[in-house]
């Protein structure tokens, strides 16, 4: 139910900002508007205070909306409010009602993305687990316990790392737009400063991906090597592993962190049977040692499972930022985000990245969901992130589209005359069969991450 909630918040939300961007604007302009209705279909509520104003519709289907002005060319207009027509109006007014929509979605997005830095959001430490074998991070010389305090693109302008989300955010885009990144690391007290260089470039990033992440090797945060809730009858209880038990060596290997445990367990499988491991231990000032059988769970690759949590929660920090530098940090967040979304598109256009990468609809419920459940802040960064979305989206030169008409207007101020109703009609049916298909793989995007294909 919570999910359901806040996916129909969310597209409410959405909609109604940007059909009010197109409302407001076209009344500045003196268009009339005959009706502002958010979803399609039967009516579920309805006003309209005069015969003569705005009449204001829900319809049962809220995947979207539509303002619906005053226009000569899909009807009869009586002669006293042809100067209220949208067609009579000029270009310039005409671009700017049909831009508004967009532009409203973008400026929502900065000020939820402000909002949400104002409340501040509990997020990892950048603290950096062992890096995965054979990985840029291995390579660059990061270590478990090494905590990353700055970035930069030129080792000379340095922008400071306030949480793991916002390592992995600078290190997708600079992987993206195949920069190398420079970064300040110590030890988790501070100690140690040095720099390192994450060699990016040499990826040939197409597409934000699980492999993506492998290569660069900034897996899991950092977490000490000590046991949790062990489960009752499982591996870990059996071979008498208790709560609070720091892992000192396993096979005689020395254990790092809680990452490279759990993939050490992960890994104990030879021919879909365990291989049992000895492990030393520390418990109460004690050093013990046990042999660990962990259990196979089958699959394409059987994995081995204790039945206990491996490391304690990762240390957490508050990100807040003061009602400017919130805002700053608003405006620079949609624009990376509205370029991230369009260099993504064009790739994919040429071929460089997935058709994977389109979500849809059980994809924005599912993660609408997850946001409400972490708090407030978390989602308005959601619902700041769809938003800028819809945004560029809608900016993209597609009829039916936005951006298809403020195509036709381009042609119109550069030629003199409109496009012609004829290729308008061929236009519209190539967009609405373009869109069409744009859904629908969306859509069977999202069935396949449900159903754990992707």
């Amino acid at each position: 139910m919570t999910t359901l909630l806040a996916f129909l918040v969310t597209l409410g939300v959405l909609i109604v900002v940007h059909e009010y961007g197109h409302y407001r604007v076209a009344r500045a302009c003196g268009v009339k508007v005959l009706r502002f209705s958010v979803g399609f279909g039967s009516a579920l509520w309805r006003r309209q205070r005069t015969p003569d104003s705005t009449e204001f519709v829900v319809g049962a289907l809220p995947l979207g909306g539509y303002v619906r002005m005053l226009d000569e060319r899909e009807g009869p207009v009586a002669p006293h409010e042809r100067d209220q027509a949208f067609n009579r109006k000029p270009l310039r007014q005409r671009v700017a009602i049909v831009a508004a929509g967009p532009a409203a979605n973008l400026l929502l997005a900065v000020l939820l993305y402000a909002a949400s830095m104002w409340l501040g959001v509990q997020e990892p430490k950048a603290v950096l687990a062992t890096p995965a074998a054979g990985s840029l991070a291995e390579s660059a010389g990061l270590r478990s316990g090494d905590w990353v305090t700055e970035w930069s693109f030129d080792g000379e302008r340095w922008t400071p790392v306030r949480s793991m989300t916002d390592l992995r955010w600078q290190v997708t885009q600079a992987a993206l737009a195949g920069r190398d990144l420079e970064l300040r690391v110590s030890d988790h007290d501070g100690r140690g400063p040095r720099t390192l260089r994450l060699d990016l470039a040499t990826l040939g990033a197409r597409e934000v991906d699980a492999t993506l992440m492998r290569r660069v090797g900034l897996g899991a945060t950092f977490s000490e090597p000590v046991m949790g809730q062990v489960q009752d009858g499982g591996p870990a209880a059996l071979a008498g592993l208790r709560e609070g038990d720091r892992v000192l060596r396993v096979d005689g290997r020395p254990v790092a962190d809680a990452a490279s445990l759990r993939e050490r367990i992960v890994a104990s499988v030879r021919e879909r049977e365990a291989v049992p491991m000895r492990w030393e231990i520390e418990r109460s000032g004690r050093l013990l040692e046990l042999e660990v059988t962990p259990r196979v769970v089958d699959g394409d690759r059987p994995a081995g499972r204790i039945d206990a949590y491996v490391g304690p929660p990762p240390e957490m920090v508050v990100v807040r930022y003061g009602p400017v530098d919130g805002l700053v940090q608003g405006l620079e967040k949609t624009w990376e985000v509205s370029t991230l979304t369009l260099s993504m598109l064009g790739r994919m256009l040429i071929g460089e990245a997935s058709l994977k990468n389109l979500s849809g609809p059980l994809t924005i419920a599912d993660y609408a969901g997850q946001s409400v459940n972490q708090g407030l802040a978390y989602y308005l960064g959601f619902l700041a992130l769809v938003s800028v979305s819809l945004g560029v989206l809608n900016l993209l030169p597609l009829p039916m589209l936005d951006g298809g008409h403020l195509m036709y207007y381009f042609y119109e101020g550069v030629t003199g005359r409109p496009v012609s109703e004829a290729w308008l009609q061929r236009l519209q049916r190539a967009g609405a069969v373009v869109l069409l298909l744009l859904m629908s793989l969306a859509l069977s995007n999202d069935v396949a991450r449900l159903l754990g294909l992707h």
